[in-house]
């Protein structure tokens, strides 16, 4: 395998090139499967023998190119046998023959956490480097399947190479550079450190996972940076136009003691979960005493309010309050009537009722949400927190298995925590844990302002958040639109203001208006992706086509899957074809191969490494036809709901 990762602050691009071969006495049929992590997104696929091509490639919906593939049974089967619990991009590539070479071309880009000392964490997905103890054991496939890349992990031995080159860039400065494997020395490519290159050393670790850790020059800091739109792209679309990839860690110091502290605590509570907790059982029932520990601990000076969610939403208060002893005494003495005027499980018109309420001025929002079963509308529930995530933070607790996934869907959006709350898992220690985040300071009344030439104006894709927590960060993607009419200025500004324990702060950065590198579109194609999301909710709400047909626009050009387009394997055949009467030379002969991205149900406790590609002999062919399924359900949900 050779590997090329281009790693931008917190923004990773990812060029892959897999050799396959096929060392069995008879052919095979080929699936290949790439698990895809949060804040992913493939952008190319294709895959090469002597025979033919097979290339992904995305359709509008609305036009489709093919028919449903057949297969559905095995389709259904690999989803429930897999041992993994997430999406996947799977693509048939045919059969190879004994001895015969496939070689698989991949591209991705990723968003990239940020760890809590402020470095970018990079970790080289499993099909790229498929050392787990579990590989070929991933799916129980029936005796007849097997996997021809399986290997003995008993002899600790790689039976593949690997190649990985990693670019690393910043205008703060590339400080430092970790991994968990042996690395050549960090050559720097710029006289200020702001751009280097390392690679990997000698044979990769046979029992881990490979991940860096980049360190820049101030790991809390205000960045702007500059990406070359596409020069094939016309000007004033989204890959025509330069993209300012913008991130905001401001320091924030810790809280002093007894300065009084600000911010929002709003608490949605499913009946189920209150059932347990009534006021007359909180001193005796865990659940309950756990809730009365949680409301207990606000300090001072904070607001809050408790929603009950059935099959209506009741507020304790109209709005949040000041928390004091009164207050607190008066909402826990509504539960119990509150509680048994409701019905079942509301949790969408919970959080509408809450989005619709003014927030305290310079108090940053927090959702504490406890569901204690999956509400039925789950995917506008998560498409109502994404049109909202810049106003808030959610943190989950979820009490039955089929909730977690979408207590975690939540708290990602957010930026928050999900927790399964488990018979193992005392609660009490849960939301000790997660309090003690949510009181940390936050930067308030977050805003952005842009100097540049005449000509130029700026749009942030997506929004700015109205507050940053202490330890988080916030990538945004801010498109330069227009023509400079002075083309003497090479610099414009950013201007980042927000308000901390009372006093105004200010960060004002520069940044070239032409980059000299050029890069490989990674902040255009995220900037799509987040583009997509903000338009979801309203493409799929029944507002006119205009929004459905931007975003269907939008996920072609970038190639950049959503809701409205879906994958088509193109299968060119690699041979030549002569008609001998009369002599004539017949063009490749195409066809349409299963491609599409698949939701696993499997076990979440399993580790995330996965077998791929798999291989499957003849007469075993696993289709994956059309479906994508997480986000097409949320918009179908979506637009079923009463306007």
């Amino acid at each position: 395998a050779v590997v090329d990762v281009a790693i931008q602050d917190y923004v990773a691009d990812v060029a892959s090139e897999l050799i396959y071969q096929n060392k069995s006495p008879v052919s095979t049929e080929v699936l290949f499967v790439f698990l895809l992590g949060p804040n992913m997104a493939i952008y190319s696929f294709q895959a090469c023998s002597e025979d033919a091509k097979v290339q992904a490639m995305l359709q509008d919906e609305a036009q489709p190119l093919h028919e449903a593939t057949g297969g559905w049974e095995n389709l259904e089967y690999l989803q429930d046998q897999s041992q993994y619990l997430g999406e996947v991009f799977a693509c048939f590539l045919g059969t190879l023959s004994p001895g015969r070479e496939l070689v698989v071309t991949l591209r991705y880009v990723q968003e990239l956490p940020r760890e809590p000392d402020g470095a970018a964490h990079f970790a080289l997905p499993p099909t790229l480097h498929p050392y787990t103890k579990l590989y070929g054991r991933a799916f129980a496939l029936p005796s007849a399947m097997f996997f021809l890349a399986a290997w003995n992990c008993l002899t600790g031995k790689l039976p593949y190479s690997l190649l990985l080159t990693a670019s690393l860039q910043s205008p703060r400065g590339v400080a430092d550079l970790q991994a968990n494997f042996t690395l050549t020395p960090l050559i720097y490519t710029a006289q200020d450190h702001s751009a280097a290159q390392v690679s990997l050393a000698g044979s990769p670790p046979s029992q881990n996972d490979l991940e860096l850790l980049v360190y820049f020059g101030d790991p809390a800091a205000v960045s702007a940076v500059v990406e070359k739109g596409d020069p094939g792209a016309p000007p004033g679309s989204l890959l025509g136009d330069p993209m300012v990839l913008v991130t905001l860690a401001p320091s924030i110091p810790e809280a002093v003691p007894g300065q009084r502290q600000s911010g929002e605590f709003i608490f949605l509570l499913d009946t189920t979960f209150l059932e347990h907790a009534q006021v007359p059982q909180l001193s005796r029932d865990q659940d309950g005493h756990s809730l009365l520990f949680l409301l207990k601990s606000l300090p001072l000076g904070y607001y809050f309010n408790i929603y009950c969610y059935g099959e209506t939403s009741v507020g304790i208060y109209p709005q949040s309050v000041e928390y004091t002893q009164d207050n607190l005494t008066e909402a826990m003495r509504c539960i119990p009537s509150t509680c048994s005027s409701l019905g079942d499980t509301n949790l969408l018109g919970t959080l509408r009722s809450v989005y619709n309420t003014p927030r305290p001025r310079g108090h940053a929002r927090q959702l504490f949400i406890f569901m204690a079963r999956l509400p039925p509308d789950k995917e506008a529930i998560a498409a109502e927190v994404c049109r909202h995530r810049n106003s808030h933070r959610c943190f989950s607790f979820c009490f039955s298995e089929d909730s977690a996934a979408l207590a975690i869907a939540l708290a990602r959006e957010t930026g928050g925590d999900a927790t399964y709350v488990s018979s193992d898992n005392t609660m009490t220690t849960v939301v000790l844990k997660c309090l003690k985040r949510a009181l940390k300071p936050a930067a308030q009344g977050v805003s952005l302002s842009w100097t540049l030439p005449r000509g130029l104006e700026v749009e942030v894709l997506g929004g700015t958040p109205q507050s940053i927590f202490q330890g988080q960060h916030s990538l945004l993607y801010a498109q330069i639109h227009g023509k400079a009419q002075d083309t003497t200025v090479a610099k414009g500004i950013m201007t980042l203001q927000y308000s901390l324990d009372g006093q105004d702060v200010t960060h004002m950065i520069q940044f070239p208006l032409c980059p000299q590198r050029d890069g490989r579109l990674a902040g255009h194609r995220l900037a799509a992706r987040c583009l997509l999301k903000r338009l979801l909710p309203e493409a799929a709400s029944g507002s006119g086509d205009e929004p459905r047909h931007r975003a269907a626009e939008i996920s072609l050009t970038s190639r950049i899957i959503c809701p409205f387009t879906s994958y088509v394997g193109v299968r060119t055949s690699q041979r030549v074809t002569w008609y001998q009467r009369p002599l004539a030379w017949l063009p490749p002969r195409q066809s349409l191969v299963p491609c599409q991205i698949v939701e696993l149900h499997g076990s979440r406790e399993v580790s995330s490494c996965f077998p791929v590609p798999i291989w499957v002999p003849p007469g075993w062919l696993m289709a994956v036809c059309d479906s994508w399924l997480a986000l097409r359900r949320l918009t179908h949900a979506i637009a079923a709901l009463p306007q």
